[in-house]
């Protein structure tokens, strides 16, 4: 069994785990790069999935080169995908399930995302989400961001508890990577990419929906 005991706390990330997110990324980008004549194939868009913000301009100078107007790349898809994540964003399948199970079993929970806080806020805030998390820890405010593991160190230490009592919730790569090296408990949801071959060596549990991560919880003990 994966899980030998509850968590002392759950640890969320936000983007494509909790809201349908990635593929509004995924088109504002498309969009963006297709009206400044920008060869943009969707397989370069879906590797930033999980990818701090501070970290794109780089990823897409060395896959677009120099001559790329990656300012104004960025700053087109950012306009695009503030006007299109005003209104509340969709819930991926089976979150009220599993923050319900962790409510019933007071066991406390955190948001642990790449984005900003006053994006991330908004979203969390729109969605009616806010109010069923203790905190949120945001890409603003950690120096090292993930996969680095300082997100979820944070957030356990926020709580006053070992990392090796909380379980992390993620659907990216970068950020199983993070709570892995951080020594959380970690559950992968995969949304739109599927999970690396780093990713399965950890040999953690990859699952289709946070409905079966909450099966998954009912089982610990």
């Amino acid at each position: 069994m994966y899980l030998t005991s509850k968590p002392l706390a759950a640890l969320f990330d936000m983007d494509g785990l909790m809201l349908d997110t990635e593929s509004i990324g995924i088109e504002c980008w498309t969009e963006a790069a297709a009206a400044l004549s920008v060869d943009m194939p969707r397989t370069l868009v879906i590797g930033m999935i999980g990818m701090h913000y501070s970290k794109t301009d780089a990823y897409l100078l060395e896959h677009l080169g120099s001559a790329a107007p990656i300012d104004k790349l960025r700053t087109a898809c950012h306009k695009l995908y503030m006007e299109r994540t005003q209104a509340p964003i969709a819930h991926r399948p089976g979150l009220n399930d599993i923050l319900s199970w962790l409510e019933e079993n007071n066991i406390p929970k955190a948001v642990c995302t790449s984005t900003r806080r006053s994006i991330a806020e908004h979203h969390l805030r729109a969605a009616g989400l806010w109010p069923r998390f203790q905190f949120a820890i945001c890409g603003d405010e950690v120096t090292h961001p993930k996969p680095a593991p300082e997100i979820y160190q944070k957030a356990a230490a926020a709580f006053n508890f070992p990392t090796e009592s909380c379980l992390v919730l993620e659907d990216s790569d970068f950020g199983v990577q993070a709570a892995h090296q951080a020594g959380c408990k970690v559950m992968m949801i995969p949304d739109l990419r599927p999970p690396s071959r780093h990713s399965l060596a950890l040999n953690i549990p990859i699952l289709s929906s946070l409905s079966d991560a909450r099966d998954l919880l009912t089982q610990a003990q």
